[in-house]
């Protein structure tokens, strides 16, 4: 079995759960390859006797891979996705952070979950992705042109509201007049669109939520829409450009220039362990029934 493993940050209060983790990993003679620095990271603050392999790039994965760890929080997950890309590897979350809608593996539970991930007893998720593109055609985006949460347009140095010019399928639906417009995957929904006034959808639901940011108009209300249209943005305002950003990725278009969002033709592949459910993840972080009247 093999292995990969990818970090963001080392804290101090995580050490302890890392070295639990590459423990396990090597009592069950597991094959394991470390994100170069996030290994470098590692050796810094802990002594480590065994030499581990590392990879750098996406390109330096493959399907020889049977799972990949992400240690961290949500945010460390969504980073993680852009090593292992189209290559359907399961993902496996580790929260060391806070909320964790997406990391469910507590770090005081890592040689439980380590074992009931060996022993297969777990679940696949499935998450459906966003693409982007930008017309006239550019490589701002590059081969990191998809995002797992949201992709979002906003205003850029001024703080002047944008018009984002919005259609589906070549269809006009509206023009929004706000501070931007988020484009959310049911994963999403938990995250920017939610804090916006957005639904919460189910992870396995075949939809994309499109969710305004400060609208002008308090008409202008959050639209749930299957995940085969394809969206098309024009965005004009004041300033020369405006900014699009891909989950935590951050780019600047010019105005008037047409971005199409549409659903990616891979998934990403989460771990979910057979006590853990999204309805389970969904109560206790957002403190479902938790009324003091209760």
């Amino acid at each position: 079995m093999k292995i990969g493993i990818y970090g963001q940050f080392y804290h101090k209060n995580s050490g302890i759960y890392i070295q639990q983790l590459l423990e396990a990993l090597d009592r069950n003679n597991i094959e394991v390859v470390i994100e170069k620095r996030f290994l470098e990271l590692i050796n810094l603050h802990d002594d480590i006797d065994k030499t581990y392999s590392h990879f750098s790039t996406f390109e330096e994965l493959d399907h020889s891979y049977d799972l990949f760890f992400s240690i961290g929080g949500d945010g460390t997950i969504l980073k993680t996705i852009t090593y292992v890309r189209d290559l359907g590897i399961p993902i496996a979350g580790i929260n060391t952070g806070r909320l964790g809608f997406l990391a469910t593996i507590q770090k005081e539970e890592i040689q439980e979950s380590i074992d009931a991930i060996l022993q297969k007893r777990f679940k696949i998720s499935s998450r459906s992705l966003l693409s982007i593109e930008s017309h006239p055609s550019n490589d701002e985006f590059g081969v990191l042109n998809f995002a797992m949460n949201e992709i979002a347009v906003s205003r850029r140095n001024t703080t002047s509201m944008i018009t984002v010019h919005t259609s589906l399928d070549d269809e006009f639906l509206t023009s929004y007049w706000a501070d931007g417009l988020i484009v959310s995957t049911p994963t999403g929904s938990t995250g920017y669109s939610l804090s916006c006034g957005g639904p919460v959808i189910m992870p396995e639901a075949k939809n994309i939520v499109l969710t305004p940011i400060a609208p002008h108009n308090l008409n202008a209300r959050p639209l749930v829409i299957p995940d085969n249209k394809e969206i098309k943005l024009q965005i004009s305002g004041r300033e020369d450009d405006y900014l699009v950003s891909l989950d935590s990725r951050i780019h600047t278009l010019p105005n008037e220039a047409i971005v199409t969002i549409k659903k990616t033709s891979f998934d990403i592949k989460m771990v979910i362990l057979e006590e853990n459910s999204f309805l389970k993840t969904l109560r206790k972080k957002m403190l479902w029934g938790e009324d003091k009247r209760n």
